[in-house]
């Protein structure tokens, strides 16, 4: 059987995973009485949610008597270390990029990898149906960021597509008539190369991803290279140092649609999942031969955001949740290392807390959902950017911003960026909008999601992506406003809220339950304010009239788990429970905390 193995790569929302699903249905994925919702390979609850792909996912189809493999792959930097892994196991790439925004920062790091692997890339302008689309000069673009990638002369002679993923169509020419993607389906086969079957010499396989299964454990994801291997067949796993042991496989999983289906044996150039090695690690070689090299080894971009975790010891600890202790905690982070490998977990001395360690916020922030969303309680601090050494000098991870903003916004934009350590790199501005690339500092970009919003009024986008290590760049000013700190414990009234709205934006809204230290509002000047968010209205004997007319309270804001880790200081921490999410200071007692600040 003839074998192509392709990943979709894009940057996030250029509609890498809708043109997944218009594949699949068009390539007889689905039955004709199957009801498909759409993004039906995000099928994790939170990537649904928030409209993201978080894990790579496989999928196949058989076209003109070929299987081809299809892998959906994270468009959001915080995940590119999967996309870096999964671009090992393709020999080709489907480049999506939006007709009105063109190249953005993420296509730039899952091209340069791409093109840095020897791949050949199908470029797709898609959304070419949406007014500003400017489908010619994107792919005028796309060629000058190959050309500044360091294309080869092959590498630039790409060809491309232009696309509606949405309507499930592809056309080689503007102007050309078309309802489905067969053009698209006759690029994959005249363009990716058949996957090579060396089926006469020993089995060697190389997991990229690994899974989890209640019933048969850890499972890995990954091509075949070469050979064929049989369920219940014994190997032997060498790490990238050779060094070997031994193990045997209780199941192989192929994939036929969006269904796994359980085969009885693997061949080489298919994309499988195996069963049955518990210590199995991403880019180890599994083969039968003892004396078989081992593959080269995948390299795993190190973390560069790190966070503590700890047990929560507020006053409602216990209330919400049902995993609250430091072991529960512990054997979650355990578990989650076995297959989410771009994470780090290490104790910290002398404390029940943990570094935990992930390539950003996003990427720290969907493991905490998903703690709290399966019953835990716990606390985090302020993500806090990782520092390297090198021959005596610190170095820090720096990234390419670019910003798409109307062009009234401009100089709030640059000197906000400026004040933040971002060095301008280009500018650009067409038909009232402007484009501005920055190169920023890891660290500039954290807590700076709300004055960004604040600043160009929610009409700004901001994409970001990892580019270096480079010198520090100096201390970097922090949050402008101070928080407000209940004094009490009990439950929030109306009037006392509406009394404190003059001083700042209230995080809370009449009936919450507070506690000492909680924070339940910023307040507009800089410095800190203990307030009493539970102070009920005197009574007087002698009342006007018109004094009890209705309280109005200005809407509250209400803080997503990224909003609070963003927001919260050094000093302080976001309690997360299943059902809330709160702000506190470390030391809660008033006399406490300034005791500590004197010290």
């Amino acid at each position: 059987m003839k074998i192509r193995n392709i990943a979709i790569i894009a940057h996030v929302d250029h509609g890498k995973t809708t043109l997944v699903d218009a594949l699949l249905q068009q390539g007889g994925a689905f039955s004709d009485h199957e009801a498909v919702e759409e993004l039906v390979m995000d099928s994790n609850e939170q990537e649904k949610e928030r409209g993201i792909t978080i894990y790579a996912k496989n999928a196949s189809i058989m076209y003109k008597g070929c299987k081809i493999n299809i892998v959906d792959t994270p468009g959001h930097a915080d995940f590119g270390s999967e996309v870096e892994r999964i671009l090992r196991t393709v020999d080709c790439v489907l480049l999506v990029v939006d007709a009105q925004e063109g190249p953005m920062p993420q296509t730039k790091f899952v091209l340069k990898k791409s093109l840095e692997l020897g791949l050949k890339p199908i470029v797709i302008i898609n959304k070419i149906d949406k007014p500003a689309a400017r489908s010619d000069e994107v792919v005028d673009m796309v060629f000058d960021l190959f050309s500044a990638l360091g294309a080869t002369n092959e590498q630039l002679d790409f060809p491309h597509l232009y696309a509606i993923a949405r309507e499930g169509i592809a056309k080689k020419e503007l102007e050309d008539e078309s309802k489905d993607l067969e053009p698209l389906f006759d690029m994959i086969m005249d363009r990716v190369p058949e996957a090579e079957q060396n089926l006469d010499v020993p089995f060697r396989m190389q997991p990229s991803s690994l899974g989890y299964d209640k019933y048969v454990g850890r499972m890995a994801t990954g091509r075949v290279y070469e050979g064929t291997v049989k369920t219940g067949q014994s190997v032997i796993i060498k790490s990238a140092d050779g060094v070997s042991r031994n193990g045997k496989i209780s199941k192989i999983i192929e994939h036929n649609g969006l269904k796994k289906i359980e085969a009885k044996e693997a061949i080489a150039g298919d994309i499988v999942t195996i069963a049955g090695i518990p210590d199995i690690y991403v880019g180890e070689t599994i083969t039968t031969d003892e004396s078989a090299d081992p593959l080269p080894a995948i390299n795993i971009d190190p973390p560069t955001i790190s966070m503590v975790f700890m047990v929560n010891n507020s006053p409602f600890t216990g209330k919400e949740g049902t995993l609250v202790t430091t072991r529960h905690i512990k054997e979650r982070l355990d578990k989650e290392k076995e297959t989410n490998v771009g994470l780090h977990v290490e104790g910290v001395p002398d404390t029940d807390s943990y570094k935990v360690s992930g390539r950003g916020e996003l990427h720290l922030s969907v493991l905490i959902e998903t703690m709290r969303r399966e019953g835990f309680e716990l606390q985090v601090s302020r993500p806090q950017v990782i520092m390297q050494e090198e021959n005596g000098k610190t170095l820090e991870p720096m990234e390419q911003a670019i910003i798409d903003v109307p062009e009234e916004f401009n100089g709030a934009v640059i000197d906000m960026m400026s004040r933040r350590k971002g060095e301008m790199v280009d500018m650009k501005t067409e038909e009232g909008h402007t484009r501005i690339e920055f190169k920023i500092p890891t660290r500039g970009l954290l807590g700076m999601r709300g004055d960004f919003i604040i600043e160009t009024r929610g009409e700004g986008i901001l994409s970001h992506s990892f580019i270096s290590y480079e010198d520090h760049k100096g201390d970097m000013s922090g949050r402008t406003h101070g928080s407000m700190i209940s004094m009490a414990n009990g439950t929030a009234i109306a009037f006392a809220l509406w009394n404190l709205q003059e001083r700042g934006q209230m995080f809370i809204v009449p009936q919450t339950k507070v506690y000492e230290g909680m924070i339940v509002g910023e307040r507009a000047k800089s410095e800190d304010m203990v307030v009493n968010p539970t102070k009920e209205k005197k009574l007087s004997n002698v009342r006007a009239s018109g004094n009890d007319e209705a309280i109005t309270l200005t809407p509250v804001q209400q803080m997503s788990l990224e909003q609070a880790l963003e927001y919260i200081d050094d000093d302080e921490l976001v309690e997360v429970t299943p059902e809330s999410i709160r702000l506190r200071k470390k030391v809660l007692g008033e006399l406490e905390r300034k005791r500590s600040e004197k010290k």
